[in-house]
């Protein structure tokens, strides 16, 4: 009997990574192309031929499998039309004096991917969202129908499931819940969205190092922190320093949490969920950013949701996220249809 499979596929800045996921969200063979060396406008066709090739070879490594769908997680990208529109570090104009409007960067991916794969249906949304369904297919939120899923890395992601739908909205990029304002849009910290205060700007990885460095300027404490500068510092080690009860980095997940609970608590207000699930490098900090996530969260809910919305962190954490979100695209729908047809 034929093992059903779906292929899975992150497009990253830097590689895109792809692989084979069964129903239990094992990846049984996997494989990458740099994306960075097709990173010009007209590398795009190029680029599919190539990530289309690499993905042949990984199937024809497993003869006694049926490949039931391709789904693509990606920046930007539209479930409702299939689509890239403008990806911020994706296929730029080569030349910056390009008279082309940015806005023109829109790349029919499905549809291009799909020609070399007759007969296979191909899905694409955006990469927080293809997280929060791979949490839904093999994580966390498993059996669950409203949760929230937020992905804390370079910037802050989120996918949200209501009635056990991702919510999408009509253009296909709701959720964008990194950019709802968290301070003055006229004060507050510049976004990398072009706009100020938004939430991402003070809760991710690059967030955290902001406030840190804000910390070390205010504060006059000995911290082992202040040695590192700026470019050579990375998240994971305000994670190190606060397990030695460093000051700055301990009062720098305190304040990151207060700004992330607060935020969570408006969005209980609005969604109700049963859960909230931390995913990503930031998230890796456990306890450090949790607990002050959670008591800010706590409270600030309005009274009738005090005590009902558990605070995860995401059961996929340590497996290939990436390619798991990509491929629960497909397992969902496709699960979806055998208990309809039961």
């Amino acid at each position: 009997m034929m093992k059903k499979l779906a292929m899975g596929i992150d497009i990253g800045g830097t590689n895109t990574a792809f692989g084979l996921v069964d129903e239990d969200g094992n990846v049984v063979a996997e494989g990458k192309i740099s994306t960075e060396k097709f990173r010009y406008y007209d590398d795009y066709k190029p680029y599919i031929n190539t990530l289309a090739e690499a993905m042949k070879e990984v199937i024809a490594s497993q003869p006694e499998c049926e490949l039931i769908g391709i789904g693509v997680g990606a920046p930007n990208a539209c479930i409702h039309t299939g689509e890239i529109e403008t990806p911020a570090n994706l296929w730029k104009f080569e030349d910056p004096t390009d008279p082309r409007p940015d806005s023109i960067r829109i790349f029919k991916f499905v549809e291009d991917l799909g020609k070399h794969f007759e007969g296979v249906k191909v899905m694409i949304t955006n990469d927080a969202n293809a997280a929060a369904i791979g949490e839904m297919v093999f994580g966390n939120a498993r059996g669950m129908k409203d949760f929230a899923m937020i992905t804390l890395g370079t910037g802050l992601g989120s996918g949200i499931v209501c009635n056990g739908e991702m919510v999408y909205g009509s253009d296909g990029f709701a959720g964008e819940y990194g950019h709802i304002a968290v301070a003055s849009r006229q004060t507050g910290r510049q976004c990398g969205c072009g706009r100020k205060g938004c939430l991402e700007a003070y809760v991710s990885a690059t967030g955290i190092k902001r406030t840190a460095f804000e910390l070390m300027a205010t504060m006059t404490c000995d911290s082992e922190l202040r040695s590192i500068p700026y470019d050579k510092f990375e998240a994971k080690m305000l994670s190190d320093a606060a397990k030695k009860n460093d000051p700055i980095a301990l009062e720098a997940f305190e304040r990151t949490g207060r700004v992330l609970g607060e935020a969570l608590a408006d969005l209980t207000a609005i969604t109700s969920p049963e859960a909230i699930i931390l995913f990503g490098g930031l998230a890796n900090a456990g306890d450090f950013i949790i607990k002050p996530t959670h008591r800010y969260m706590e409270e600030n809910q309005l009274t009738v949701f005090k005590g009902k919305v558990k605070l995860l962190m995401s059961g996929i954490q340590d497996k290939n996220v990436a390619i798991l979100g990509g491929a629960a695209l497909i397992w969902k729908q496709y699960l979806e249809a055998v208990i309809e047809n039961y």
